[in-house]
């Protein structure tokens, strides 16, 4: 009797015409993800199968593919000849014994010379038989058998139905580049869009020696977690600190964090032009502090051409970290180390920055020649 997982999807049925692309796209995806196992692989009727695989790592694949976007669920199942006998054989292998239970029937082979509600009595019939402690509930059982008879000839048969992350397999929607801090909310934001299948890379702004270098690890560590849901990911540290610097000591205090934010759009924009990204992903949420208020959103927006995705922007904070505990950057993210936003930090920061006044204190600043030399000195690192 074979063991395998059963993955499904659900978003890419929708594709039409497209849906290969899609379909090959994913099990690209989940190929890579299972990199370090052996297995074999199989597309069916719109499932596709795990099977020949050590099950002392069954656990570890299960893991590693619940994060796979465009997989919506999966099951670990037993695989055997689509004939009542072994069907039945495969029932008693599941474990229930006692309690209440219900028997699901798929029947996508029409050929099968039984219906699907007579697979199922069927198949009640003789765990009834076999468990004395076993009762049926149809309305509300503790638990259900779920039988797939194939198209193949090979029948499924399984209990759960794990919940895995859905979506659109990485990739299908072209490059983001994710404005990444050492912040809860930034990872979220990255994880958000590759769920919609952006492809993302990351720039950091790093300002040594105002802020350490357990804050790069820190934002290090973090794009290493969410590559399990992005695949590899490259992060670009731009050296930050002489801009600061310079911002620090020649525009009005109110409006450091606003031309500060300015830079780093300009930064970003030029680096994702070089490497073929088409949009910048940030982990803003309207109004949760000075930088994050329309206004403030609008001045930073006045300084790049291309779109700049928000998927935080109506959650409040508590929203953020539950997906940040889901996905286990949480503890990384509240680490006590500081990232650049936190360097000479006003007392009073603008939260409706007037747009003239800031172009006008931007006029004491040599940008061109800023950014050129924080472009010159990213570190590209790839995870």
């Amino acid at each position: 009797m074979e063991k395998a997982i059963i993955l499904r999807y659900s978003e890419i049925h929708l594709k039409g015409n497209n849906r290969y692309f899609f379909e090959n796209l994913l099990i690209e995806n989940i190929k890579s993800s299972l990199k370090r196992y052996n297995y074999q692989f199989k597309k069916t009727y719109g499932r596709y199968i795990i099977s020949d695989y050590d099950e002392s790592y069954e656990q570890n694949i299960i893991d590693s593919l619940k994060k796979v976007f465009g997989i919506h669920s999966l099951s670990v199942c037993y695989v055997i000849n689509s004939n009542i006998d072994d069907i039945a054989s495969a029932t008693f292998q599941l474990g229930i014994k006692s309690g209440s239970f219900k028997v699901e029937c798929n029947r996508a082979d029409k050929t099968f010379p039984l219906k699907s509600y007579e697979i199922a009595a069927e198949l009640g019939g003789r765990l009834l038989d076999k468990f004395k402690d076993l009762r049926v509930d149809l309305h509300n059982p503790e638990h259900i058998i779920y039988v797939d008879v194939r198209e193949s000839k090979k029948t499924f048969v399984f209990l759960d139905s794990i919940p895995c992350a859905g979506g659109l397999p990485v990739g299908c929607s072209g490059n983001g580049l994710l404005l990444l801090s050492g912040g809860i909310d930034s990872p979220v934001a990255g994880y958000m869009m590759a769920k919609r299948g952006l492809s993302i890379s990351a720039i950091h702004f790093h300002s040594y020696p105002f802020t350490s270098t357990q804050a790069k690890e820190k934002v290090l560590k973090l794009a290493s977690l969410l590559t399990d849901y992005t695949g590899h990911m490259d992060v670009y540290v731009v050296p930050f600190t002489d801009i600061q610097v310079k911002i620090h000591e020649n525009c009005p205090e109110e409006f450091m964090i606003t031309i500060m934010r300015r830079f780093m759009m300009r930064i970003a924009e030029k680096l994702a032009n070089s490497i073929s990204a088409k949009a910048l992903i940030t982990g803003e949420s309207l109004g949760q502090v000075a930088s994050q208020t329309l206004d403030s959103i609008n001045a930073t927006n006045d300084v790049v051409s291309m779109p700049v995705f928000r998927p935080l922007i109506g959650f409040d904070k508590m929203d953020i970290i539950d997906i940040a505990q889901k996905i286990d950057t949480y503890e990384t993210s509240i680490l006590p180390y500081e990232d650049c936003c936190t360097v000479f930090l006003p007392k009073r920061p603008a939260t409706k920055p007037k747009l003239s006044v800031v172009k006008k204190a931007e006029e004491k600043l040599e940008i061109d020649k800023l950014i050129e030399e924080a472009i010159n000195g990213i570190e590209k690192i790839r995870l």
